[in-house]
C-alpha cells in the first residue's frame, strides 16, 4: 500500500482547515480506506477533535521533526477503525527556532513521509495508510514549508466570505514558489468551499469566483454552514460520530467519495 500525502492549507485563518482534516480523514476511514492525519499546528486542534486529550500527547509531530521519533512510533489509534493520527502540542511553537541553520530543515517531513511510505509498502496491508492527511497552520511558516515540501498534493479549503479570494491568490503564490524550488511535483489536488450559506449572496458569489479562478479544480461538493459541525469538535468527535445524518456530515462523505474517484483518475494516468 502506497500512501497518498495531501496538505491541508491556507494560510488564511477560520477557513475550515482542521475542520475539514478531522472530517475528512473520518470520511475516508468510514468507507474503507486506511488514513494517518498528521497535526501539525501547535495549537493541536485536530488531536483534540480527533478525540486525543492533552495529556495522551507523549510523542507528537515536534518529535518527528527534530528527529527523536519516526512517524510510526508518534501515531496513535483513534475511536475510529483505520483511523490514527499523529498529535500535536504547543512544542512545535519553537520549531524554527530549534531547527534554526540548519540546512535540511525544509526537508524533515519529507524525509519522515519516505521512511513512512517505504514501511507501508513493504508492510502488510492492513497496518499502512491509503492516505495521509497534514493539518496545516494558519500561516507559511516552517511547518506549512515543510508539509507542502512533503506532500503529493495541496488542498485547498476556502471558506464562502468576503475576504476568501484575497487569502487563495497569496496561497497559489506560494504553493508555485514551493514547486519551483522545493517540490517540483506538487499539485493542488482540489479546493473545497466551506461554511457556505445557500440563503445569501455573498456565498453564492464567492463560490462563483472559486469556480471561475480554479475550474474543475474545486470540487463539486460544498460543505455548509451547520451549528452541528462547530459543536462536534468540542464533544472531542468528528462529526460523523457526534450527527451522522446532518447536512455536515453527508457533504464529507460526498467529498471523501469525490477525492477518492481523483485520485483513482491521477493513478490510472
Amino acid at each position: 500500500m502506497t500512501p497518498r500525502v495531501l496538505s491541508i492549507a491556507n494560510q488564511k485563518g477560520g477557513v475550515g482547515k482542521t475542520t475539514t482534516a478531522i472530517n475528512l480523514s473520518t470520511a475516508l476511514a468510514a468507507v474503507g480506506e486506511r488514513v494517518l492525519v498528521v497535526d501539525f499546528d501547535p495549537q493541536g486542534n485536530a488531536s483534540t477533535g480527533l478525540g486525543v486529550d492533552m495529556g495522551s500527547r507523549d510523542r507528537t509531530s515536534y518529535d518527528v521533526m527534530v528527529g527523536h521519533a519516526k512517524i510510526l512510533e508518534c501515531a496513535q489509534a483513534t475511536a475510529i477503525p483505520g483511523l490514527s493520527v499523529v498529535p500535536a502540542n504547543s512544542d512545535l511553537v519553537g520549531l524554527e527556532a530549534d531547527l534554526m541553520g540548519e540546512a535540511d530543515k525544509p526537508f524533515r517531513l519529507r524525509e519522515a513521509m519516505v521512511e513512512l511510505i517505504s514501511s507501508c509498502r513493504q508492510g502488510p496491508p492492513d497496518q499502512g495508510f491509503s492516505y495521509v492527511l497534514i493539518d496545516c497552520p494558519p500561516s507559511l511558516n516552517i511547518m506549512t514549508l515543510n508539509a507542502m515540501t512533503a506532500a503529493h498534493a495541496v488542498l485547498v479549503p476556502v471558506q464562502c466570505e468576503y475576504f476568501a479570494l484575497e487569502g487563495i491568490s497569496q496561497l497559489k503564490d506560494s504553493i508555485e514558489q514551493i514547486k519551483s524550488t522545493l517540490n517540483p511535483a506538487l499539485t493542488i489536488q482540489g479546493v473545497v468551499l466551506t461554511m457556505h450559506d445557500q440563503r445569501t449572496s455573498l456565498s453564492r458569489e464567492v463560490a462563483e469566483s472559486v469556480r471561475a479562478a480554479f475550474g474543475s479544480k474545486v470540487y463539486d461538493t460544498i460543505i455548509p454552514r451547520n451549528t452541528r459541525v462547530a459543536e462536534a469538535p468540542s464533544h472531542g468527535k468528528p462529526l460523523l460520530l457526534y450527527d451522522y445524518d446532518c447536512p455536515g456530515s453527508q457533504a464529507y462523505i460526498r467529498l471523501a467519495t469525490e477525492i477518492i474517484e481523483r485520485e483513482r483518475l491521477i493513478r490510472a494516468a
